[in-house]
């Protein structure tokens, strides 16, 4: 039997040295045998507010290195049954949205020639948009659960159809995701009409607004989203300006009275049974957080779905 990669351990290696890749994993070139690739799309130039996105992978790597492999809380222990690696960035076009938007649908396409299941690292939310076009040629149109301050249904920013604000629209458009298996969850902020958010209740989108869901546990939520996913496959986007700045404040777009960060948990670790084929963590800007906290906090998002995917051990 292969033998599973293992984040290198902090008392091997003191944890402020060693490879800057997720969670001090190896870094590899080929993908044959991996289960899972950790890969990072350093682009912010998708974003219409605050940029820095592009800096994102390299620190949530780096503040990564603190996440030990075994979740104490919920007895997953991923590495054991999983075998995961760091396959680096995507060599964007930083100077072309439109061009990147390609150059990730195409590295994807790629990467899921392989039976491995990709987990990126924004990068603004622009890049979810490349990353379903290549998952539905793979696996067809998926359910989504999406997890953000803003739904990202806008129809054009300045003229240009492909954003971060445009990304499930297009998906819906292009027959992507499953509009009825679409779950928006942390959704707030100011809007400019009534619609912002209802025109895609249209769809089928179903929605949950933060301020519905202040003070409640999100474990039930998520049960509910399981229950009604069922076995279809699924992909998870994750951005992290769906938490209150308070906890995220790193980010291109921050709303007040968001989602906390043990809300955030709760509703990860509550998608545990779900074929879960994707995932990504996008929108943190180190810049607009010298601290590294919100960083941090995305590696230890992404951590929790690495502990929630389909194989993954429980001690």
């Amino acid at each position: 039997m292969t033998r599973k990669n293992q984040p290198i351990s902090g008392n091997d290696l003191a944890r402020f040295s060693g490879p800057n890749t997720f969670m001090r994993l190896p870094s590899v070139n080929d993908l044959k045998g991996l289960d899972v690739c950790v890969l990072g799309v350093p682009m912010d130039i998708g974003t219409s507010w605050r940029s820095g996105t592009r800096f994102g992978p390299k620190q949530v790597r780096a503040e990564s290195a603190m996440i030990r492999p075994y979740n104490v809380q919920t007895g997953a222990a991923p590495f054991d049954s999983l075998q995961v690696a760091d396959i680096g960035d995507l060599a964007i076009n930083t100077f072309s949205l439109s061009d990147s938007l390609r150059i990730i649908a195409e590295s994807y396409d790629a990467i899921l020639k392989y039976d491995v299941m990709p987990m990126a690292i924004g990068g603004d939310h622009s890049i979810t948009l490349p990353i379903l076009r290549a998952i539905a040629k793979r696996h067809g149109p998926v359910a989504l659960v999406h997890v953000d301050a803003h739904a990202d249904v806008n129809d054009e920013m300045f003229g240009m159809r492909e954003t971060h604000g445009t990304v499930f629209r297009r998906a819906h458009e292009e027959g992507l995701i499953i509009p009825q298996k679409v779950y928006q969850v942390g959704l707030r902020g100011t809007g400019y009409a009534a619609t912002d958010f209802t025109e895609a209740q249209g769809w089928g989108f179903q929605q949950w607004q933060a301020s519905e869901l202040w003070h409640r546990p999100l474990d039930t939520l998520g049960a509910e989203i399981r229950r009604d996913i069922g076995d279809a496959p699924v992909y998870v986007t994750y951005d992290i300006d769906s938490l209150d700045p308070a906890y995220a404040p790193g980010t291109g777009t921050p709303e007040i009275g968001g989602l906390t960060t043990p809300q955030a948990m709760q509703l990860i670790r509550a998608l545990k049974g779900l074929n879960i084929v994707g995932c990504d963590l996008v929108e943190v800007s180190p810049p607009y957080d010298t601290s590294g906290n919100t960083a941090l906090t995305g590696a230890n998002i992404l951590f929790e779905l690495l502990c929630v995917l389909p194989g993954v051990a429980y001690r």
